[in-house]
């Protein structure tokens, strides 16, 4: 560590606004009647010192793209977080009394309400991948000065996705990110020996692991020029804290976790008080430098390259399409980037690092750090992040893309290998449940594209829409049905097959939608025409082209998709139809968990080939 030791008198004032921090946390939390002043507490220095020693921030903007960024891992530490924003002079300190209220921005936990939050926390495990991915674009992309903090609990430390980022932050030598892990808990009886297993994992992993007195100004604002003045690793300071540091009664003691202080608080508050030497200081952040500034980006009206160039009736897999398309839009914006889980070969995310390297970044097998570094890529609007891996693979990261969704994210993400149709690879591989995971999450917009013309234009659809973006790929060579100039929109589907006389309306996505052209190709043999629907986005689901074509085809509706029962494209239908009378619809879908065999084969056998369709067909001609 530096010996540089900082003027008496700074460090008092330092002293005295992390005791103002505390009072805050437990004034906050008594008025809300709620929350955890006691894990406040033990952050009181560490943001003391982040905010009004190191950090470059600027108050007028706070999300300056150059000014340095705070992740607070351990959400439910906010009121500290608030406190210091309050202290620098963002907004009053009379503020922080509202925590919690229903009409303030002041809520349990962080969110982007907030013009000083850039991701929500709170869901443990999750705020390193977000930081990482900060700082990845700071490094490499933005090649700026700007730093990265996060703030990890002791308690999330336990969390996979927690050792998937440090390995990912050491992997690329992220040395503008510090972790810092707030030690509070007294979790074994040899504290010392307990940390030196934290920094040699942390060493393992490439970090600068340095273990400090969390309470301690001058070893906090050492520890602080050590890790900005080290090159190549990223650093990770160990901080042996205190729950409730300060607290007159309560210091350590674990029953007071998870709630405010009650009667205690008016005693704890005159004991903190008395420990300020001065209670009128006010400290200022430091300002944006005037160098090494991030660039000005712009990342509207993204747009492929060059048009999709295909012939009607070539055989090509949408998942081969979403890589030409993923490279073409890359071309088009240099603020484009795709990150891909060890499968890119699979995924064709290739095709981006074949022509883009630079902007290409490897995950590895670890979904949950794969989408949380995505998130943190995208905030402050610095890039347009496309991720890919199997649909199946992103129930695993499930929890990061629903945070993502609280964040305001606009991460897109395309899954390939859905559903039976990927044939011998079996239901572990099976993208299942990826239309209804996708579907539930609030603002997203899910598509489906059939052929590669449709799949090119929902990438670059995607780039260009707010929220969290899906793209199903599908696995097998489809057939080209839409020719090269065809206009795509977002809810908009598109009719692929209609008569006068159709008694039936077929609507199919992906694979399944040329199992409802062949089986309305059997249908005319027996004199029955059927009329099909290329729905394009599940969600939104194009109401008004299904209820028109619905009622044109006497109310007569069968939907199949290669997708379980709950929540897909099936349901979506259901739903939009919910409100009108006199429709009868049957749904088609995977019964049950598959099996590995011929695509052909389990389509049939799992009750979405065009056997099926043409007997649900007749059975609702009946009706």
């Amino acid at each position: 560590m530096s010996n540089a030791r900082l003027d008496s008198k700074v460090v008092q004032n330092l002293k005295d606004v992390a005791q103002k921090l505390r009072i805050h946390s437990i004034t906050s939390t008594q008025a809300a009647k709620s929350g955890h002043p006691t894990s406040c507490a033990s952050l009181a220095e560490i943001m003391t010192v982040l905010f009004f020693q190191q950090m470059r921030l600027n108050l007028k903007h706070p999300r300056d793209p150059s000014s340095d960024r705070l992740v607070l891992s351990k959400g439910h530490a906010a009121p500290i977080l608030y406190a210091a924003w309050a202290e620098a002079g963002l907004f009053p300190v009379e503020e922080l009394r509202n925590l919690r209220k229903v009409d303030s921005d002041l809520e349990g936990h962080p969110t982007p309400r907030l013009s000083f939050v850039d991701v929500s926390t709170g869901s443990l495990g999750q705020g390193i991948s977000v930081a990482a991915g900060m700082a990845y674009v700071g490094k490499y992309l933005d090649k700026a000065d700007y730093r990265t903090y996060v703030i990890v609990g002791e308690g999330e430390a336990t969390e996979g996705a927690v050792w998937e980022s440090l390995h990912f932050a050491g992997h690329y030598c992220l040395d503008n990110l510090c972790v810092i892990f707030d030690m509070n808990k007294v979790f074994c009886s040899d504290v010392g020996t307990e940390m030196e297993v934290y920094r040699e994992r942390l060493d393992a992993f490439g970090f600068n692991a340095l273990v400090l007195n969390g309470h301690d100004i001058d070893e906090l604002v050492k520890a602080f020029i050590n890790a900005a003045s080290t090159k190549g690793k990223p650093t990770a300071l160990l901080a042996r804290t205190v729950k409730g540091k300060d607290f007159l009664g309560i210091e350590g003691i674990e029953e007071m976790h998870a709630q405010p202080l009650g009667k205690r608080a008016e005693a704890a508050i005159k004991h903190l008080q008395m420990k300020i030497a001065n209670p009128n200081v006010r400290l200022s952040p430091k300002k944006v430098g005037k160098c090494g500034h991030a660039p000005e980006v712009h990342i509207n009206n993204i747009m492929l390259c060059s048009p999709p160039n295909y012939r009607l009736g070539d055989s090509v897999a949408p998942r081969l399409a979403y890589g030409t398309a993923l490279a073409k839009i890359a071309a088009d914006n240099p603020r484009v980037i795709a990150l891909d889980g060890d499968t890119k070969n699979s995924t064709y995310a290739d095709k981006m690092r074949n022509a883009f390297p630079e902007r290409f970044i490897e995950c590895f097998t670890a979904q949950q750090n794969l989408v949380g570094v995505a998130v943190g890529a995208t905030c402050r609007r610095r890039t347009v992040a496309f991720v890919s891996t199997y649909a199946t693979f992103f129930t695993r990261a499930f929890d990061q893309i629903r945070m993502g969704a609280i964040s305001h994210t606009n991460v897109n993400f395309a899954g390939s290998h859905c559903g039976c149709s990927i044939g011998e690879d079996g239901p572990s591989q099976m993208g299942l449940e990826d239309i209804a995971m996708f579907r539930s999450i609030p603002g997203s917009t899910v598509f489906y594209p059939t052929d590669a013309v449709s799949t090119e234009r929902a990438v670059e659809l995607a780039a260009n829409t707010k929220g969290v973006c899906f793209i199903r790929t599908t696995y097998p060579n489809t057939t080209v049905i839409y020719n090269n100039d065809e206009v795509f929109a977002v809810g908009l589907g598109k009719v692929v097959r209609q008569k006068p006389s159709d008694e039936v309306l077929l609507i199919g996505a992906g694979v399944t939608l040329y199992e409802c052209l062949a089986a309305a190709e059997r249908l005319e043999e027996d004199c029955i025409t059927a009329r099909v629907i290329d729905p394009f986005t599940v969600k939104p689901l194009d109401i008004r082209l299904l209820v028109k074509h619905g009622k044109l085809c006497r109310g007569r509706i069968v939907v199949v998709e290669d997708h379980y029962q709950q929540g897909g494209l099936g349901e979506a239908v259901l739903s939009a139809l919910a409100d009108y009378r006199n429709f009868v619809v049957k749904h088609l879908y995977v019964t049950t968990v598959p099996r590995s065999g011929p695509p052909a084969v389990l389509l049939d056998m799992f009750g979405v080939s065009s056997r099926n369709i043409y007997k649900a067909s007749l059975a609702i001609m009946k009706k």
